[in-house]
């Protein structure tokens, strides 16, 4: 099974990440997702010795503080609201979701941390109420402090005739036929390497994904 963990600049390991990345391993998230909250602790712990300041001792401002650390391609470069940072405000987001979810795993577990690291709210009348909101009505729910605004956008597609030169590119045929099938049915990569020859339904024109754990190239089928 492969694991991560983050060392710092002494080699040791930094033991509240290392808590951290074995909760989300505890919780089976995917190998992806637990290299991705690796790499986004790695910035923050990077920061935080940067500025020298305790992972514990941090308020909103230092976290507001990080964002202009992954936006300025310089540390005497100011990123303007209307500027083009080293890194995009989705890509700062997804940096800042591990950190809040970070603190709030330790909040939860007794830590003491900054209050306004984990802030709490009810949920108006007029607010958004999520999938299985009456679960929890009536109580507060978590919310992070800071997040930089994405603009919306229409997801990029490749032409036919990018299609056909992408397809043409491969020697193998096998690796032509996982191109088409990725083209033709919008399955994820990690879907299509699960497949099996029982997963295709030739008589109803079908491709069942099929989540397994037990795949022997480690892919996993998301849903």
């Amino acid at each position: 099974m492969v694991s991560w963990t983050v060392l710092g600049d002494d080699g040791a390991v930094i033991d509240p990440v290392d808590v951290y990345l074995g909760y989300l391993a505890a919780l089976e998230r995917s190998p992806n997702t637990q290299r991705a909250y690796a790499t986004s602790l790695k910035l923050w712990f990077e920061f935080l010795a940067g500025v020298n300041l305790a992972w514990d001792a941090v308020r909103v401002d230092d976290v507001a503080r990080f964002v202009s650390w992954l936006r300025s391609p310089a540390e005497n470069v100011i990123v303007l609201a209307a500027g083009t940072g080293l890194r995009s405000p989705a890509t700062v987001n997804r940096h800042l979701s591990a950190v809040f979810g970070f603190y709030e795993h330790h909040a939860r577990c007794g830590v003491r941390v900054a209050s306004e690291l984990v802030v709490w709210r009810h949920l108006g009348r007029g607010a958004y109420k999520p999938f299985l909101h009456h679960v929890s009505a009536g109580k507060p729910i978590a919310t992070r402090p800071v997040k930089l605004r994405v603009a919306k956008r229409t997801p990029r597609t490749l032409s036919a005739e990018q299609l056909v030169t992408v397809l043409a590119s491969p020697v193998r045929a096998r690796d032509r036929f996982l191109l088409a099938l990725l083209a033709e049915t919008g399955m994820r990569i990690g879907q299509a390497l699960g497949l099996r020859h029982a997963d295709f339904v030739s008589r109803s024109k079908e491709v069942r994904i099929m989540p397994r754990a037990d795949n022997s190239n480690g892919a996993r089928a998301k849903l």
